[in-house]
């Protein structure tokens, strides 16, 4: 029973995770777009759970899910000056076409021929709170740099904002 229950749901996720990816694709208007981008890397996580991998699903949602699409979304909001700029053109290109499926037969022809090295499964599973004291003690951790590159995006924040509203005073 439970491995009929994680197929399913692990098909449920692949299934919205794709369907996001196609939601973001279609969308003509552009916040649309990136909230499907967010419903997708929501999905991702969701997968990396289903598959025990709780760290890369904690990394998945706070920083893809939380702080990527957050920050797309507010640079659009900034940039955006009138309603219709968010909305886009969905041209087709048969040249785009013909380029994803020489890449999808490369990828297909790739993987099937490829042999993979067995690797032995550790006897236990590292721990995402051991993981959190190695990275930011003080002492010989990574606080330090996490601090200092958190400064730098804040600034970099504030001067994109200060940089699109000094456009508006000319």
């Amino acid at each position: 029973m439970g491995e009929s229950v994680n197929t399913l749901a692990f098909l449920v996720m692949a299934l919205a995770a794709i369907g996001g990816a196609v939601g973001m694709l279609t969308s003509r208007n552009i916040m649309y777009a990136a909230f499907w981008l967010l419903w997708t890397m929501l999905s991702v996580g969701g997968l990396y759970l289903l598959l025990s991998a709780e760290f890369l699903a904690l990394i998945q949602v706070m920083v893809y899910a939380g702080a990527v699409s957050v920050l797309m979304l507010f640079v659009i909001m900034l940039t955006l000056r009138r309603r219709e700029d968010a909305v886009r053109s969905l041209d087709f290109s048969p040249s785009a076409a013909l380029l994803a499926a020489v890449f999808l037969g490369i990828m297909y022809y790739g993987i099937s021929n490829a042999t993979f090295p067995e690797v032995a499964l550790l006897a236990e599973a590292p721990n995402t709170a051991d993981l959190g004291v190695v990275l930011f003690t003080m002492e010989g951790g990574w606080l330090l740099p996490f601090e200092i590159s958190a400064l730098v995006l804040l600034a970099a924040m504030v001067a994109a904002v200060w940089w699109t509203k000094g456009q508006d005073r000319r």
